[in-house]
């Protein structure tokens, strides 16, 4: 079961006030409805692939109408099977389309939305609940890429979901597709803010206990990586060193000064240690610790050092 199926199978039992009702009904309707003409008049019809959201049209329709309605079951021809459930509403359809605000003044069905129906705050989050379950996907938060977005067929559509939702500040935007608009939420944190408008607490639980998981596991692997970055340096400097040593020793063995000696014997007795490492070494074998910054200057010195022979090797 997808994340998405997940939210809607919790979402489908909510009880809420009827105003909310009304709210959720004409967005499920203004998103994944249509007008049917044959010749016994017109139908109303939604049409969803989510058992869930057809329990929930129906529980709406019943509690704030009583009215029947047809529903025929029939199979998708596309690779990925999964029944399509078409909803038909046959009475009352007039009365339904104003009351449920499905046509508006210019005789144009689901676009806009009277005022009236998402007043209250609560009725703005019922009609966010009921576009989400009509055409509403996001992505599984175990996925480096959240995503949230509703389908809509006209633009419309999509700039009253997304004014609704950033009435929330939930930072919603809105672009074109194949199919119409979609009015999406990118950030993790909004996301998880729409879950909790839309009343889908233990999706909203289970999406920042994922990404949570997922954060921190990726925050172990930026250290792992990090230390394995500074390893290799390390080694690679320690093996740079060991090369200037043998060079400088090649030319003035005898003649090397105290602190450069000591820090030649630190890293031919520790040659894989890194900087700091070898000044909590010098500890025991000298009076005091040699700092890590000292360590630093006396392998510069003895890099320097083997450069300038090397210069005198080609001028000879």
């Amino acid at each position: 079961m997808s994340f998405s199926t997940e939210i809607k199978t919790e979402l489908h039992s909510l009880k809420q006030l009827d105003c909310c009702n009304k709210a959720e009904l004409s967005a499920l309707l203004h998103i994944g409805g249509s007008i049917e003409k044959n010749s016994l008049g017109l139908n109303l019809v939604f049409q969803t692939t989510n058992n869930s959201v057809v329990r929930r049209f129906m529980m709406l329709l019943k509690s704030l109408y009583d009215i029947d309605l047809t529903i025929i079951k029939k199979q998708s021809n596309k690779l990925r099977k999964h029944d399509i459930f078409i909803l038909k509403i046959s009475n009352k359809i007039e009365f339904l389309l104003s009351d449920l605000s499905l046509i508006n003044e210019s005789a144009i069905f689901f676009q806009d939305v009277e005022a009236r129906l998402i007043e209250n705050e609560c009725c703005k989050k019922a009609y966010l609940r009921g576009a989400f379950l009509a055409t509403g996907s996001i992505n599984s938060p175990e996925t480096s890429a959240y995503h949230l977005e509703i389908q809509a067929f006209s633009i419309v559509q999509a700039n009253i979901i997304k004014d609704i939702a950033n009435y929330f500040s939930l930072n919603a935007k809105v672009a074109k597709n194949k199919r119409g608009h979609i009015a999406y939420i990118k950030e993790a944190e909004k996301i998880a803010d729409f879950l909790r408008v839309v009343g889908a607490s233990n999706s909203l639980f289970d999406f920042e206990d994922s990404r949570i998981k997922r954060d921190f596991k990726n925050s172990i692997n930026r250290v792992m990586n990090c230390d394995l970055a500074n390893e290799k340096k390390a080694m690679l400097a320690a093996i740079k060193q060991l090369e200037y040593i043998e060079i400088v020793e090649r030319r003035y063995k005898n003649n090397l000064s105290k602190s450069m000696s000591e820090a030649i014997f630190l890293r031919r007795k520790y040659p894989e240690s890194t900087l700091l490492e070898l000044s909590y070494a010098s500890l025991e074998y000298y009076e005091k610790r040699i700092s890590k910054s000292a360590l630093n200057h006396r392998f510069r010195a003895i890099k320097d050092l083997a450069n300038r022979v090397l210069i005198e090797e080609v001028v000879k």
